[in-house]
């Protein structure tokens, strides 16, 4: 090669930070103090009603920030209740945020991935794309988007409740009751203002928000070139006519790490999968068999196809 490989297999950020790219990073970055980095933990290919439609490489990723929902009660006997409950407390704010939506945020990426992915999908959700990036005002084409929880997660910052726990006896009235709200915020927004926003969602002084993970901060590079002439090269071979698109990962990746660390990261994946069945922290996750067999293949010539840059 007319370059340097380095090729770093560590637990991924599922697996915590105690010895992954984190620790990595901290410990040892002049083992991989790297130009940029190829993740082939996000990006691939889109399937939709048994086609393919497009290969993805990630440009960007949301921010990973969980919050804390608590309401304390002094509790009693369960044969003397009360309307100051805090099981009822914590469920009120829960249904106020469950019925709360972020705003649209549109921004450089995500704007390219509707405006490229509009005529792939063609028909109603086609021609939805195409208004929304000129008007993102638009309400009944959000609302349509929406629906999709693919398109809602690249439309704007999502807060949803992941855990709840409440009470101690099922013959006494609860003295805590309690929910994580995990929120992956568009790297455009802030922290804090998503904080300020979740106090005004929730209304309600007897429920304490607070935050539990704090947000790391994901800069996303300018796209590089050379990864983006790779991918559309070997997405070619591999599946002639396939069009290569830019977009936002709506979960988290140790690219977060990396780029943090001043190392430029982009999502590249050959793996296909069905938009209509993401399984993705399910029991049941799964990829299809070919799909991972012509990644292999797929992977090998963006990386050769680098090798040889100078």
């Amino acid at each position: 090669p007319a370059r340097d490989l380095v090729l770093a297999l560590t637990t991924d950020e599922e697996g915590g930070s105690a010895n992954g790219i984190d620790w990595l990073l901290k410990n040892h970055r002049d083992w991989i103090d790297a130009e940029f980095c190829v993740n082939a933990d996000s990006g691939g290919g889109h399937i939709k009603n048994g086609k393919r439609l497009f290969m993805a490489v990630q440009a960007a990723e949301k921010v990973f920030v969980s919050f804390k929902l608590e309401s304390a009660n002094p509790g009693g006997h369960s044969s003397l209740p009360i309307k100051d409950n805090a099981i009822y407390h914590l469920a009120g704010a829960l249904t106020r945020l469950a019925q709360f939506d972020f705003p649209v945020h549109l921004f450089d990426v995500t704007r390219a991935n509707f405006e490229r992915m509009a005529p792939l999908y063609g028909g109603q959700l086609g021609a939805d794309m195409k208004t929304l990036v000129q008007n993102s005002n638009d309400l009944a084409v959000v609302a349509r988007l929406s629906a999709t929880p693919l398109f809602n997660a690249l439309l704007r910052t999502t807060c949803v409740a992941t855990l709840v726990s409440g009470g101690h006896a099922e013959n006494a009235l609860p003295q805590m009751a309690t929910a994580v709200v995990n929120c992956r915020m568009l790297p455009v927004d802030r922290a804090e203002e998503v904080e300020q926003t979740l106090q005004t969602v929730v209304d309600d002084p007897k429920v304490r928000v607070t935050v539990m993970t704090p947000a790391k901060a994901s800069v996303y590079p300018p796209m590089n070139p050379q990864v983006l002439s790779a991918v559309t090269a070997a997405t070619l071979k591999s599946w002639p006519g396939i069009p290569v698109v830019p977009q936002m990962e709506t979960g988290a990746t140790d690219g977060l790490y990396l780029r943090g660390a001043g190392i430029p990261t982009f999502g590249v994946s050959g793996i296909f999968f069905d938009e209509d069945d993401v399984r993705a922290h399910g029991r049941d996750e799964r990829i299809l068999v070919k799909s991972f067999n012509e990644a292999i293949d797929f992977m090998d010539d963006v990386v050769t196809t680098l090798a040889k840059a100078q």
